[in-house]
Parts: C-alpha cells; structure tokens; sequence
C-alpha cells in the first residue's frame, strides 16, 4: 500500500503572495503534483507516529530548470522536513520557466503529509505533539547510537559500554523490524535515482549495530 499523504503544489514568491507567471514542472498543471506523490517517501518515524503537517520549502530556480538554495522555508523540526527538501531536490532540471524568471527570487511549495488516520486509530497512534516532541528530544540518544557504532567499526568505541546502547537501542525501538523498515525505505528512494539519500539511510541502518543494509552499502555506496 502507497503511503498517504496529499501535495499542495502552489507556488509563492517568499514573503510577496502569488507568483504572477510562474515556474512549472515539465508535463502540465499536474505534474507536480504527480511527480510528488509518486516519488515522495513517508518518513518512517513520523509514518509510525502518525505525524500530519505542512511543511513549505524554499528554492531558487535557473534559466536552465534547476533549482538551488534548497531550504525549509517552514517546517516541523522533525524527518517531515528532510523528506519534503529531499524529494523537492529531484525535480531539478525537470521544470520550465518563463522568460523573465528572476533567478533570484525565493520560491516556496507548501507540501502537506496527511498520515493514515485509520491505521492510526487502529494503533492507538493520535498524540502527534507529544511524538513531534519525543522526536526532538530523542535526538541526543540516536547519536549516542550511531557514534558508538560508527567508532566500534573504526576500532576506537569503549566496548564497555556497549550494554548502555543496547539499552538506548531497545528504548529507540532500533530492532530488527525497524532496520527491515529502513532498508526499504532506502531501495524505494534508489529506485526513484536517489542514491545518495539511499546510502545514507543504508549507512543509517548499519550505525545502529545491523548488518540488513551491509549488502546494499557494498554494492552502491563507496
């Protein structure tokens, strides 16, 4: 089943209203709409925890369609961010612009991510700021994971400690379920042509102590 979420595709000069002739994606009115909703990946922490919202991002586009200064220009503080930067980023070269398109004029897509609400009711899965906020403050402990493991590969982690981050492992919920999630969330987005954000969730996978992603970071990532 294709994760669910709706796409606003309007674009806004940042801070002016309308653009009056404005940029559009090859292909017609809807294209980027579809082009989104065909490529965009529901992040798996804000998927699990049921996590709606709208996020805006900027960007700046060429004469030539590629886009640049790739930024959130409104956002959450969560993963929901990331993805709408990272899916936006692989329309680059993809649009047509007028003739007087000013280069440096700061444009805005507001994305909105609407979660599965009955999978979420089923799940027990409604408190989203109490997860937006478990999400902020969880930050610190995913990099004491990821650290730890990426310096045990390395040769140089206190291996001593290694029944803490087990411990931090099992609180995060970074099981072998998880790292399953991960890994195909990662073949999805090379799929899509996006290798480099597939390697860095493959690279994920493996900084939290699982060998699921060793096969694909051998064969792709160097």
């Amino acid at each position: 089943m294709k994760n669910r979420f709706i796409i606003t595709t309007i674009l806004l000069l940042a801070g002016f209203g309308w653009a009056m002739a404005q940029p559009h994606l090859k292909g017609g009115e809807n294209a980027l709409a579809y082009f989104l909703k065909e490529n965009l990946v529901y992040p798996e922490y804000s998927r699990q925890n049921c996590i709606s919202g709208t996020i805006q991002v900027s960007f700046n586009i060429d004469a030539q369609g590629r886009i640049h200064n790739v930024k959130i220009y409104k956002g959450m503080g969560i993963d929901l961010d990331d993805e709408a930067i990272r899916v936006l980023k692989l329309t680059s070269g993809k649009w047509i612009v007028p003739e007087d398109n000013d280069p440096n004029a700061n444009l805005v897509i507001p994305i909105n991510f609407s979660a599965d609400q009955t999978r979420c009711r089923e799940n027990g899965n409604t408190d989203m700021g109490a997860a937006i906020e478990a999400y902020k403050a969880r930050q610190a402990l995913v990099d004491a994971v990821t650290n730890y493991y990426s310096n045990k590969y390395l040769g140089k982690a206190d291996t001593t400690k290694e029944n803490e981050i087990i411990a931090l492992k099992e609180q995060l919920g970074f099981d072998d379920d998880f790292a399953d999630r991960m890994v195909k969330q990662a073949n999805r987005k090379l799929k899509e042509g996006d290798k480099e954000s597939a390697c860095e969730d493959w690279l994920f996978v493996r900084n939290i102590g699982s060998n699921k992603a060793d096969s694909m970071l051998s064969k792709y990532c160097h």
